[in-house]
């Protein structure tokens, strides 16, 4: 699967999760809520909606289908997994972290509403993830709900999301560059870990045995590196009109890039490296034609525009 077909899937599942992600924030009080507050809501909303290509709900949906689970299930997850990314999107465009006034082309939220709401916006969004990845309409099984609401926890937290977005802050005032090992933990911490969940949710949501599910893992990890060198590259050479955000602040911020360590030739190595990697992982997976919208998924990620 590639060209055409690929981009319609790509919109089709993004088309399901965002209804989903309209649903989950409607302005109407759900069942044991008393009120939901407006100016929060909207501003949860325009940080959420209305924007992106669902790059996450889509692993989760089409790792499930692979393995032969193709319900709601997944696409709430998958929009579970897209308010955790929104809210480190949202903090991360803050003044304290990385000071963007623009995300996907308009206002980010912060500029749109004002910090403290944002920062509400952000926490109540990341506690959202949490709350659908705990319904029972997500998976009938208690199991598989704890381990995705642990497996997402330890995406985004200490050791994963957040533990990289410290160590990248702390590599913008190191006196010397990191090695490009360090980069790529680094990478794989903030960029790679919620990548890496979203294929191994839909794994864990389709019951994928043991051997399927560390190889799709290790298919996660490699899109996941593979996602955030693109990402670099982008920055270093992309249009910022195209990019609807700021291009070159990577090396205006001595930011720890595999661009900088590697040159862009060396990084585009990689990056076809890792693409080749995360193919190979599906073929031992066993998926044979069911993985072609993952394989087709990693040659999207390198080639990307936007």
């Amino acid at each position: 699967m590639d060209g055409a077909p690929f981009k319609a899937r790509l919109l089709a599942v993004a088309a399901a999760v965002e209804d989903e992600l309209d649903r989950r924030l409607s302005y109407e009080p759900r069942p044991g809520e008393a009120v939901r507050p407006r100016r929060l809501l909207e501003a949860m909303r325009y940080a959420t909606l209305g924007g992106g290509k669902r790059l996450r709900g889509f692993l989760v949906v089409e790792t499930a289908a692979a393995l032969g689970r193709s319900d709601a299930g997944p696409i709430r997850a998958g929009a579970a997994i897209e308010c955790l990314h929104a809210y480190s999107l949202i903090h991360d465009d803050l003044p304290a972290m990385d000071d963007d006034d623009l995300r996907r082309g308009r206002p980010a939220t912060h500029r749109a509403f004002n910090e403290a709401t944002a920062i509400l916006a952000g926490d109540a969004l990341q506690t959202l993830a949490f709350e659908i990845l705990a319904s029972p309409e997500t998976d009938k099984s208690a199991e598989t709900r704890v381990s995705l609401s642990a497996g997402l926890a330890r995406a985004a937290g200490l050791a994963g999301m957040v533990g990289g977005q410290m160590l990248d802050i702390a590599a913008e005032t190191s006196a010397s560059r990191l090695a490009s090992e360090e980069i790529a933990r680094l990478q794989a911490m903030k960029t790679g870990a919620l990548i890496r969940f979203s294929v191994e949710a839909g794994a864990l949501l389709a019951r994928a045995s043991r051997n399927a599910f560390a190889l799709l893992s290790e298919y996660g990890a490699a899109l996941g590196a593979a996602f955030q060198i693109a990402d670099d590259l982008l920055d270093a050479e992309g249009d910022p009109a195209m990019l609807g955000k700021r291009a070159r602040k990577d090396s205006a911020r001595h930011k720890a890039t595999l661009v900088a360590s590697l040159g862009v030739e060396g990084a585009r190595r990689e990056l076809g490296a890792l693409v080749e990697k995360a193919k190979a992982a599906v073929d031992a997976a066993g998926l044979d034609d069911a993985g072609d919208a993952l394989r087709a998924a990693a040659e999207f990620v390198a080639t990307r525009q936007t």
